[in-house]
């Protein structure tokens, strides 16, 4: 018999102020547990608005350690309504040492792990390098791809600009992910076209859906809304463009939102990836024995 599994998704505005932030995700998280979702996901720094569009060290005191007053107030919602709560913090994880990370909260028994974000943009209004040291990787720690597990499943949890990477998912899967989890903060350049606003969005949708189908795997993106000024006046701000998504193992939308606020509930048939993978058996016919230059830059 297929295990099915009720999930959720908030897709929000943000502000700077902390409080505010949180109060409408607090918001969308007990109106998905109301809905019956066990599981439930957040999208990527949504306790502040995205203020990587500029460089300024002040920004840093925006930096919480995991344990901070925003993990607490996570962990405990989901203690209080017995879900699966993943949530993103800008961590503070010393003097100097930043991280765009991942929190998973399980029920009662609080936080369970985290993934701190892999690959780091560095682009015209998401200066993210100035502000986050890459996650470690040592799988003996089980830091970076590693599948978190928890009372629901073992999430496969990457970030925002790790969705572009199918080796990042195709790792997840390979550590015996059940679900692929993309936490986001993506969106357009005002003065882009709008047929380049179609492409680009059209492209991240498809990519991540690509990813459910290349292993099987259910997958859960995030997005947030709304335009958002560059506080420091240099540059035109960020129009986020929404469009989260919940779709099955072959890529099947399942739900779609759209460029407003909104929660997103589904119940996934987790049998459904074991089915898929026994007709369309990737991981099987994978030449590992020819893929070594893959750990290489590029082929000169």
């Amino acid at each position: 018999m297929s295990k099915t599994l009720r999930v959720g998704l908030v897709q929000q505005a943000a502000w700077p102020d902390k409080a505010k932030s949180l109060q409408e995700s607090e918001a969308g998280i007990r109106e998905l547990a109301a809905q019956g979702a066990e599981l439930v996901l957040l999208q990527e720094l949504h306790t502040t608005h995205y203020f990587c569009q500029f460089e300024d060290t002040a920004l840093f005191d925006l930096a919480e350690p995991l344990d901070g007053p925003s993990g607490r107030y996570l962990e405990n919602l989901a203690r209080e309504l017995d879900i699966v709560l993943v949530g993103s913090l800008f961590e503070r994880r010393a003097a100097g040492l930043y991280h765009n990370t991942a929190v998973v909260y399980d029920r009662k028994q609080g936080r369970v792990g985290h993934y701190r974000k892999m690959h780091i943009p560095d682009d015209p209004g998401f200066y993210e390098k100035f502000y986050f040291t890459p996650g470690d990787y040592d799988p003996q720690r089980q830091t970076g791809f590693t599948p978190i597990a928890t009372s629901v499943g073992r999430l496969g949890l990457l970030i925002c600009w790790d969705q572009w990477y199918p080796e990042a998912a195709r790792l997840m899967a390979l550590a015996g992910a059940d679900i692929l989890l993309y936490p986001t903060a993506i969106g357009w350049d005002p003065s882009d076209e709008a047929d380049e606003k179609s492409r680009q969005k059209d492209a991240w949708t498809l990519i991540q859906r690509a990813h459910g189908v290349a292993n099987g795997l259910p997958v859960m993106a995030a997005n947030r809304v709304g335009f958002e000024a560059d506080l420091s006046g240099s540059g035109e701000g960020i129009d986020f463009w929404g469009g989260s998504f919940i779709c099955g193992p072959q890529g099947e939308l399942l739900a779609h939102a759209g460029e407003s606020a909104e929660r997103l509930c589904v119940t996934l048939d987790m049998g459904r990836g074991e089915s898929t993978r026994r007709i369309w058996p990737y991981l099987r016919d994978r030449r590992v024995d020819a893929y070594g230059e893959l750990t290489q830059r590029y082929r000169d």
